[in-house]
């Protein structure tokens, strides 16, 4: 192992957006035993910070591989496409307009039928996203525009996230 090796280096798979996670399920299991410190104590307090180092290097890397999101981020910055998500916040005008009629159906919620097709229609969405997602990168390799797509993901994300609020306001 080496610490400048790549996420994907690392684990053994190929560079892409779709990965199998039952397999780098599998590899972070093996790595883990491999760099655990407690193999390493016979060799000394060095070695078994060395050891920690390798576990947190590679607990890191799982979590960035096994998120669709934070592994599409990672794979636009290795080819040179900054997702800036704090300074770039731009979205196509489509996108924007479904943004606000989900936010409109959310506050105009009033039941947990209605609160439920909204959370259908995210999900939706949301595969959508992931699919372009693999295509953007996978496919076309336009990492430009799939840093595009990873914006509106994190969106779709978020709202999520506020849809499972209303919900267990509700008690739902």
């Amino acid at each position: 192992m080496n610490l400048n090796d790549t996420d994907f280096e690392l684990f053994a798979v190929p560079a892409r957006f779709a990965q199998d996670r039952a397999a780098l399920d599998a590899r972070w299991k093996e790595l883990q035993r491999e760099a655990h410190p407690d193999r390493f104590a016979a060799q000394g307090a060095a070695a078994q910070r060395i050891a920690m180092q390798w576990s947190v290097r590679i607990n890191e890397a799982y979590q960035r591989l096994k998120n669709p999101i934070k592994r599409a981020t990672y794979l636009c910055e290795l080819h040179g496409a900054r997702l800036n998500a704090e300074t770039n916040t731009a979205m196509p005008p489509e996108f924007l307009m479904k943004q606000m009629e989900w936010r409109e159906e959310l506050d105009d919620a009033g039941d947990a039928a209605a609160l439920d097709k909204l959370r259908s229609e995210v999900e939706d969405g949301r595969a959508r996203a992931l699919s372009s997602l693999d295509w953007l990168i996978d496919e076309k390799g336009d990492y430009a525009e799939a840093v595009r797509q990873v914006r509106a993901l994190m969106f779709i994300e978020r709202f999520a996230e506020d849809i499972e609020a209303r919900a267990d306001q509700w008690g739902q």
